[in-house]
């Protein structure tokens, strides 16, 4: 089984919430784009909040984000996986991205969500024990999965608990209108 490679971190230095997935999906992977499988949530929910339409080309919604305030990544850098679901990803073949790095480049950012629990119980894991010491955000908070493979609590109530989680973290933050 190939070794599956994540992409960049969305963010600039205006960053100050920090949302981290597990690793792509296939969609993601094929397109070349954080979540693009056609059913997950995240760019309806992110739209909602940034003033930036799912509709939108992928770069504009990318810029949003940032002038949002938001960066986006994947907690892991690279792993074997059959398919898109976390369950299927290898844990012997895991490689955590440098968060240290990350998070010295971009100072600013003080909370972090998790797109599901793989992805938090990555960071746990693999990414916490190496930053001991370093700077690090605070405040870190799971989300439900965006994937449209989560089925254990509904689209609308998902959207809910994104929307109120993330309303009070990006306020006072200008929204972006066309973000095109």
């Amino acid at each position: 089984m190939a070794l599956l490679q994540g992409f960049p971190p969305i963010a600039d230095a205006r960053a100050r919430i920090l949302i981290l997935g597990s690793m792509p999906g296939a969609a993601s992977l094929a397109a070349g784009q954080y979540y693009a499988h056609a059913q997950n949530l995240f760019w309806r929910i992110l739209g909602e909040l940034t003033g930036a339409p799912a509709a939108l080309p992928y770069a504009a919604r990318a810029r949003a984000l940032k002038a949002s305030g938001i960066a986006l990544w994947d907690v892991l850098a690279a792993c074997a996986r059959e398919g898109s679901l976390d369950a299927a990803i290898e844990d012997a073949t895991i490689r955590a991205n440098d968060f240290a790095s990350f998070y010295r480049a971009h100072p600013r950012i003080e909370r972090v969500f998790f797109n599901g629990a793989k992805a938090e119980a990555c960071y746990r894991r693999q990414v916490l024990p190496v930053l001991a010491g370093a700077p690090a955000p605070a405040i870190y908070r799971r989300l439900p999965s965006t994937s449209p493979a989560y089925a254990s609590m509904s689209p609308a109530r998902r959207h809910r608990v994104w929307n109120e989680a993330l309303r009070p973290a990006l306020a006072g933050r200008a929204r972006v209108s066309g973000a095109g």
